[in-house]
């Protein structure tokens, strides 16, 4: 649905592009006394260069960044609880299920509640918090515990703290926007790209209406992709709950 829906999007503003094309051959036309500016197409083709070269050069690097950093404190959250999940094992057996019950109705709570929140820009609630504070209750063990049970609630603890650093990044991240000079110069830059096409005079009107719809269109397309991956946690190009999933059915 979202690739159709960008094919539309994409192949409208070249339908856009082609219409002016078109206006502009019926209301200005070329002068017969002005030379042909054939050479139009190797302008625009370093303008294109030199723009998305660098804009959207910077552009792409910014939100994949963001995406990747997204990803990482995901993954890097939902292992940390999954280890802690696991070490239930080495503690006194009344401090087994607690815990790993507060794993399971952490991931739960990401996966069900903060996940779509995240997608949706919308902040968290200090409930996922509380949870990981259950879960550090859930790891303490008492003076009777063994030393063994003991060195394990201290991993506990450890992975624990993984967990906490994991989500904050995982918290940012969610909050991390493409800055709006870029966006400014992205959406400037092709405008002005378009309008060049505009100033310059080419007899041939087909091969006119077939480098503007062309330029439109690779031109929309940039744009959408780069909104796309600017939601790191979106449903589209962002990063999913896999890894939580993965860990915990």
């Amino acid at each position: 649905m979202v690739v159709l829906e960008t094919l539309v999007v994409v192949f409208g503003i070249a339908l856009l592009g082609a219409f002016a094309v078109y206006v502009k051959t019926r209301l200005f036309p070329l002068p017969e006394s002005e030379e042909p500016r054939e050479d139009v197409a190797e302008y625009i083709a370093m303008m294109v260069s030199v723009l998305y070269a660098i804009v959207l050069g910077l552009c792409l690097v910014s939100v994949w960044d963001t995406r990747t950093a997204a990803s990482d404190h995901a993954q890097a959250e939902a292992s940390a609880l999954h280890q802690t999940y696991l070490l239930a094992d080495a503690l006194p057996e009344d401090r087994r299920e607690p815990l790993r019950a507060a794993a399971r109705t952490y991931a739960d709570h990401v996966v069900d509640v903060e996940w779509p929140l995240m997608a949706a820009r919308q902040p968290l609630a200090p409930e996922g918090w509380r949870l990981l504070e259950q879960l550090r209750r859930a790891g303490e063990v008492g003076d009777t515990a063994t030393v063994s049970q003991q060195i394990a609630a201290q991993e506990v603890l450890a992975q624990l703290g993984y967990v906490d650093d994991a989500r904050r990044s995982r918290e940012a991240a969610a909050e991390e926007r493409l800055s709006p000079v870029l966006w400014a110069g992205l959406v400037l830059g092709g405008f002005l790209t378009l309008a060049f096409m505009f100033i310059f005079g080419i007899h041939h009107t087909r091969t006119h209406v077939v480098m503007v719809m062309g330029l439109a269109g690779f031109i929309a397309f940039t744009a959408l992709l780069v909104h796309q991956l600017d939601e790191p946690f979106g449903e589209t190009l962002g990063t999913g709950p896999e890894a939580f999933t993965r860990y915990f059915e």
